[in-house]
């Protein structure tokens, strides 16, 4: 576990954690520290609860409880003491330590004509811990090449909460813009200018203003910035030639992106969903996907430490959102087994999506390098 992270938690709970077995430590993901009942972590695909002692165990009465005064005290910390300070955080219910780390929030939510204003009786955390994954992004980028533009195709990366995205898409900002394209065809290709707008300050984990993670050399960053206003601001000020963004799904997202590809800008973001019907029922998603906007959807799953990735093209896509299968309405649980067939499976009951994907041109790259137009030479 980093070791920054451990000051953010009182003392009490601070010796309890880090008693903990090296092999919990190491590949910690999750603490879930709730008011009056048992402490939790989540390592790799398991979890377990945590005893005083630091020992692990599945029985939940045997683990230590955090009381009142341990919560009260983890509050003041993870907003620096100053509630006031952080009540935008409260109102979206997760704050964003140094690091990156992000701490969800649970309490009371306090409405405002029909709308959460802020969070008040605070008694639940979340503390998810933040890693760079060196590496990661060189095992799929080869798969996402434009290779007459010398860039990547508009790419969504697709995945059920926490299974890598944030990590990925880190890595894959760092390679875009360091120029290691990770591909023969690809050796003389410059690196890109890239813009992150990070609207959770996960990505870069920005502190006053510079990355703390590597996105390498030609990389700006808006950090805590809602994604549709942070792309429209790229666009005007920072010239990009690939932006990426964390977690899309509202309208304003989908104009924004559609504005930035208009201006011959590509993009690479994420959405949470399991596969593509989910991302073919989710309104925002599916407008996006059937006007062709994205040439290449990355679907990653997630067994233990290992996390596997798929590449599909936007004509695959439409050609899987119509096949008829027998599926689970919403995410499968990463302890469950997976099955690679389960599209083959058929059932009377399940209904037939039927999608038309457009075809659209890519917009030309604004680039200094584009020799070489035909792409011949690169194919």
């Amino acid at each position: 576990m980093p070791q920054p992270i451990m000051e953010l938690f009182p003392t009490s709970l601070r010796l309890v954690l880090e008693r903990m077995p090296a092999f919990a430590r190491e590949s910690l993901e999750e603490i879930r520290l709730r008011e009056n009942r048992p402490l939790e972590i989540s390592y790799g695909s398991r979890y377990a609860f945590v005893r005083e002692d630091g020992t692990l165990t599945e029985q939940h009465k045997e683990a230590f409880v955090p009381g009142r005064e341990l919560s009260r005290a983890m509050l003041e910390r993870v907003t620096n003491h100053s509630i006031y300070a952080a009540e935008e955080e409260l109102r979206r219910g997760y704050i964003t330590v140094s690091g990156g780390h992000r701490i969800g929030l649970a309490g009371r939510t306090v409405l405002d004509k029909g709308l959460v204003s802020h969070l008040r009786d605070i008694a639940g955390f979340n503390v998810r811990i933040a890693r760079a994954r060196i590496g990661f992004g060189a095992q799929v980028l080869p798969g996402l090449l434009d290779f007459k533009a010398r860039t990547i195709r508009h790419t969504l990366i697709v995945s059920p909460p926490q299974q890598g995205k944030t990590t990925l898409i880190r890595d894959l900002a760092r390679c875009l813009s360091s120029g290691e394209w990770n591909h023969p065809a690809a050796q003389d290709w410059d690196s890109r200018k890239v813009g992150v707008v990070d609207e959770r300050s996960e990505i870069a984990a920005s502190e006053r203003g510079v990355p703390t993670f590597d996105l390498g050399p030609r990389c700006d960053v808006l950090d805590a910035c809602p994604k549709a206003e942070g792309i429209t601001m790229m666009l005007r000020s920072l010239s990009p030639e690939i932006i990426v963004v964390d977690e899309i799904g509202r309208p304003e997202d989908a104009d924004a992106i559609n504005e930035a590809i208009h201006a011959g800008v590509r993009v690479l973001a994420t959405a949470h969903a399991k596969d593509i019907a989910d991302v073919f029922s989710r309104p925002v998603l599916a407008k996006l996907a059937a006007d062709g906007v994205f040439g290449a959807y990355v679907f990653l799953s997630r067994s233990g430490k290992k996390v596997e990735h798929r590449i599909v093209t936007a004509e695959e896509a439409m050609q899987e959102s119509s096949r008829r299968y027998s599926r689970t309405i919403g995410a499968t649980p990463r302890d469950a087994p997976w099955e690679s067939n389960y599209a083959n499976v058929k059932s009377p009951s399940s209904s037939s999506v039927e999608v038309t994907v457009k075809s659209r041109p890519m917009p030309v790259i604004r680039s200094p390098d584009a020799r070489g137009a035909s792409g011949d030479d690169d194919a």
